[in-house]
């Protein structure tokens, strides 16, 4: 879910995905590259995501991932499971 929210915007390549991560988590949360590339890997066989070879702001050849209208809107289901799981936490929290 993570990884689809930060590729919202536009296409990122990996080391941008785990900064970008980090950076809205404030250093909380950590894509560490044994989950990250699996978890791409894993939107481009499911079809939310495309990927593109092309040049990093470092001048390195990079793969830029980039979200598809399927994509988006396995974000929203995702996003809707969230808040309901939430929802449901927060409900037992308060009255447990």
């Amino acid at each position: 879910m993570l990884i689809l929210r930060v590729l919202q915007p536009g296409p990122m390549h990996g080391y941008a995905i785990a900064t970008r991560i980090r950076q809205l988590s404030h250093e909380v949360l950590e894509a560490e590259e044994g989950s990250l590339y699996p978890g791409l890997q894993r939107l481009l066989l499911e079809g939310w995501a495309t990927a593109e070879w092309g040049l990093s702001e470092t001048n390195r050849k990079v793969r830029f991932y980039k979200l598809t209208r399927e994509g988006r809107k396995q974000l929203e289901r995702e996003l809707a499971e969230y808040e309901q799981a939430t929802a449901a936490i927060q409900a037992i929290l308060r009255t447990a």
